[in-house]
């Protein structure tokens, strides 16, 4: 599933060819996604200009007017940039075709995401109960401390809570656990503040590194300009299960936590 750092990576791949230009088509091929089209969107978006891509958690945000169209990319879609004459394919749902010439193509094999509009985009269902961005000002150590405290879920799923915190996704989690040295199963109300922050700064460098990379490929996530996220290559723990330790050299150990792979190092993790 696309996680923060591909979905901000589809935000800046896509916002330089999307930015104040104006929508002259919109092409629905196919409303039948997670959250059907809605009906009139072709209507609310003809002729209107793009006025900035952003993004919250997992969600790009079209400003449109007065205005916004959520677009989520689901657990395989993707958000591509076509500058040429080629044709749909198969899984291409929904298009916009900007006074440009580029089109703005939403790919989902699956048709689990959304395009939905909404004049209230903050007060929307999807979005109103959301946690800070993690690498927004407000995600620091003490925060994680106090949202922590008298808590026995495992850190892990703390930091998986998007009422928590947005976008931190099972890759990440694993990932940034590691880099601050704390236990997946160890209970967030036992974690003292110094690790908080130790973990609040690994989690915030762990996302920088993959925007940076483009994101994780995972199965068939790519950008919006159809290539693959490269961030895979430097995973320090997630997918190596059994495999030595970039520290201390002992088998990593892979478990299951809520349905989702979980691994860490027995030693280095405490």
């Amino acid at each position: 599933m696309p996680e923060l750092p591909e979905v901000e990576t589809t935000r800046q791949g896509i916002a330089p060819f999307c930015e104040q230009a104006t929508i002259e088509e919109v092409i629905v091929r196919n409303p039948n996604l997670r959250w059907p089209v809605p009906a009139d969107l072709a209507e609310q978006l003809q002729r209107q200009r793009i006025n900035a891509v952003e993004r919250r958690a997992k969600y790009l945000l079209l400003r449109i007017g007065d205005g916004t169209v959520i677009v989520h990319l689901g657990m395989s879609g993707s958000l591509r940039v076509i500058t040429d004459d080629s044709p749909p394919q198969t899984h291409d749902h929904v298009e916009l075709r900007l006074d440009s010439g580029v089109r703005l193509r939403y790919n989902d094999p699956r048709r689990f995401g959304c395009w939905l509009w909404s004049t209230e985009p903050q007060s929307h269902p999807l979005l109103a109960s959301l946690g800070p961005e993690p690498l927004a000002p407000e995600f620091t150590g003490p925060y994680l401390r106090r949202q922590a405290q008298g808590r026995k879920t495992p850190v892990k799923s703390l930091l998986m809570d998007n009422h928590v915190v947005v976008g931190v996704g099972n890759i990440y989690a694993n990932e940034a656990l590691y880099k601050a040295g704390i236990h997946p199963q160890r209970p967030a109300g036992r974690i003292s503040l110094d690790r908080y922050h130790r973990l609040a700064a690994a989690v915030r460098e762990t996302l920088s590194a993959a925007i940076l990379a483009g994101g994780t490929t995972l199965r068939d996530f790519v950008n919006s300009d159809g290539k693959p996220g490269y961030f895979a290559q430097s995973l320090l723990v997630y997918g190596r299960g059994g495999e030595p330790c970039h520290h201390c050299q002992r088998p990593l150990k892979e478990i299951r936590m809520n349905q989702r792979t979980t691994v860490y190092c027995p030693r280095c993790q405490r």
